[in-house]
């Protein structure tokens, strides 16, 4: 990590912990509200866990569904300049993409980011790439739908890493974490890393 990223992610960090000393409040209108300043960021043990999985790569085509502030997008993006990648991060709320624009221009790292803004399963169908690495973090209900539209777009040995696997224990983690299982050409792990992740590689016969 250069300076400029190093910078950045000291902001982001003193934010998080800003957060996390506060109560939780939760926005009326859930995910349409639009209003959410809440970051509900993973953290640097996670950040550095999907730097190093991305890193693992060629060049690759990493998907991230959810970027809102775009903390976890600076470690994947990191991720991609060193590689040779590209990110391609989705949000719904165009005022949480725009924050994580700027932010990836502070890092130096805007070069290696497509930001797309709008219903993440329909932008996955939409998608040209075949997808190498997923980081899967937006609202629960989504897991699945989400899933089902990008598995058939997963390149041989695509790993995918989805969060708030443990806590909190939401009916739409749980299903996601059975579907991924039940999927063809999939081995998955749930490690107790943040809030819990499922890393899953795709290998079929």
């Amino acid at each position: 990590m250069d300076d400029k990223i190093q910078a950045v992610l000291t902001l982001y960090h003193a934010r998080i912990q800003h957060e996390r000393s506060q109560p939780r409040v939760e926005v009326p209108g859930g995910r349409d509200g639009g209003h959410d300043q809440r970051m509900r960021a993973i953290g640097p043990e996670t950040g550095q866990l999907l730097n190093i999985l991305a890193k693992s790569f060629n060049r690759p085509t990493i998907l991230e569904l959810g970027t809102s502030f775009g903390y976890s997008g600076i470690w994947l993006a990191e991720a991609a300049r060193a590689t040779g990648g590209k990110l391609i991060t989705m949000e719904l709320h165009a005022y949480k993409s725009a924050y994580a624009q700027h932010m990836s221009q502070q890092a130096g790292l805007a070069d290696w980011v497509d930001f797309r803004v709008g219903d993440a399963v329909r932008m996955i169908d939409e998608l040209d790439d075949k997808i190498d690495f997923v980081f899967v973090d937006l609202w629960k209900d989504l897991y699945v739908p989400c899933l089902q539209a990008f598995y058939p777009r997963l390149n041989r040995g695509a790993i995918i890493v989805a969060d708030n696997m443990i806590r909190p224990g939401t009916e739409g983690v749980k299903r996601y974490g059975q579907a991924i299982r039940a999927l063809p050409g999939i081995s998955s792990v749930l490690l107790p890393v943040g809030t819990g992740i499922e890393v899953s590689r795709f290998d079929p016969e």
